[in-house]
């Protein structure tokens, strides 16, 4: 039986596919398969895919028409015969023993997902982040890494909750992740960075444009599957801080990113008005009321006319640094 199948969605990704298959098949652990899914990509990805094949048994081409990242994350798993799925881009690569390591861990602790740390890839230089190890359920919605691509996942279990990606969205991995947290049992970490994440001005994630604005249509379906599910008054607070920390932080920056004053100004209105509309009471949170970071006494005394200003200034200063 094999124990992990990593997952590779693959869109013009031609230059960075063989440095990404190369650190896949050099695992230290062995018994692996490695799903490259192409996604329709118009490049020459799929004579890369082809050569690494006729290689070694262990790659699995399939393809596919294009239909984004998530509708192929979605495709290569129904292929899946590991224990564990992972899951890396295309773009990305990882450490030698990093499946090794994850893998240990998960026997050891009988776990549905495990989580690694990571490395940020620049063009000029790298650094580390390092995660917070958390445990509890409420927390791990409020600032957990939901990342896909730095975790394993035990895929009986994760079928079983019947969880995949939304399709034709960007911000899917906040989704799919805060779905999974009320199933988990047993979540586990290692210490070591595993995956280097490449930022490159090509990707989706990177080009800063209105569809910055899916992290809404991410909270709707999130609100909605856990009403569905009989979760939504228990996380209820914790999806409204989540949605509050994503709109007044993480996506402030991008939005000043964006190209054209126009522009830039209807993202901007259409965020907060989101925000307002999804969540007319997230000023009262109480986990944003009982905070204490410097985050959170931004967030407390955001208003709209300082959102709008802050927007203004990073525009005009884009190299000025956000935390």
């Amino acid at each position: 039986m094999i124990d992990v199948s990593i997952i590779v969605p693959v869109y013009n990704v031609q230059d960075y596919l063989p440095k990404c298959l190369d650190s896949l098949l050099a695992q230290t652990y062995k018994n692996i398969e490695i799903i490259v899914v192409n996604d329709g990509s118009p490049d020459d990805s799929q004579r890369v895919i082809d050569e690494y094949a006729a290689r070694d048994s262990r790659i699995v081409a399939v393809s596919k028409p294009n239909g984004g990242l998530s509708d192929a994350r979605n495709f290569g798993m129904q292929y899946a015969q590991g224990e564990y799925i992972g899951f890396v881009d295309g773009d990305d690569y990882v450490e030698p023993d990093m499946y090794e390591k994850m893998l240990t861990k998960a026997k050891q602790e009988d776990s549905d997902i495990v989580e690694c740390n990571l490395f940020h890839n620049y063009s000029d230089k790298f650094d580390v982040e390092i995660g917070k190890e958390i445990y509890d359920k409420h927390e791990m919605i409020r600032v957990g890494r939901s990342v896909v691509w730095n975790k394993i996942y035990k895929k009986d279990w994760l079928f079983n909750t019947g969880v995949k990606f939304s399709v034709g969205m960007i911000h899917e991995d906040v989704e799919f992740f805060v779905k999974l947290v009320p199933f988990i049992n047993q979540i586990s970490y290692i210490k070591e960075a595993g995956i280097h994440y490449v930022f490159r001005s090509q990707s989706i994630m990177n080009r800063p444009t209105r569809k910055i604005l899916d992290i809404f249509h991410v909270f709707e379906h999130l609100v909605q599957y856990y009403k569905d599910n009989g979760f939504y008054d228990e996380y209820k607070h914790d999806i409204e801080y989540l949605a509050t920390r994503i709109s007044l932080c993480n996506t402030v920056k991008r939005i000043a990113d964006i190209e054209g004053r126009e522009e830039r100004k209807w993202v901007a209105e259409k965020n907060w008005d989101n925000l307002k509309q999804l969540f007319p009471d997230w000023k009262k949170n109480p986990h944003l009321k009982a905070g204490k970071s410097k985050k959170e006494l931004y967030m407390k005394t955001m208003t709209h006319g300082l959102y709008l200003l802050y927007v203004r200034l990073f525009s005009i200063a884009p190299n000025v640094k956000y935390k």
